[in-house]
């Protein structure tokens, strides 16, 4: 038993739960958004469903519902999800590299007193 309350209790797990929690909710934002944007198209259109086109018989309507309701939800993952993550990364790694620059990052001073003291000690062999 003490493995498996391990883990439950493991970091990466409790972080999954948590994610599939939040993208379930995410879910039902998203799709209602789809159908606000469905019932735009479907003023402009005249439908907001493409499941009944058929050009020369062919059922091409549920593909493009779905095409474009895939488009609108990757839409939304990318700019509300991925490029404010993204950004919010390499801006803790630009700070967690300033800091460590500051510190570690010798000044021109120091890099002529050490080239003055390489040439005083001459040639290594």
């Amino acid at each position: 038993m003490q493995g498996f309350k391990d883990f439950i209790m493991r970091g990466n797990l409790v972080e999954l739960a948590v994610a599939f929690v939040i993208a379930t909710a995410f879910a039902a934002v998203v799709k209602a958004l789809v159908v606000v944007i469905m019932d735009i198209v479907g003023k402009i259109g005249g439908s907001p469903s493409f499941s009944s086109y058929q050009p020369s018989g062919i059922h091409v309507g549920d593909f493009l519902t779905a095409l474009i309701g895939f488009l609108i939800l990757a839409a939304v993952v990318y700019f509300f999800v991925v490029v404010p993550y993204n950004k919010a990364t390499e801006l803790a790694l630009r700070r967690r590299k300033g800091d460590a620059e500051i510190e570690d990052v010798p000044t021109e001073l120091d890099l002529l007193v050490q080239i003055r003291d390489e040439l005083r000690a001459g040639p290594r062999a």
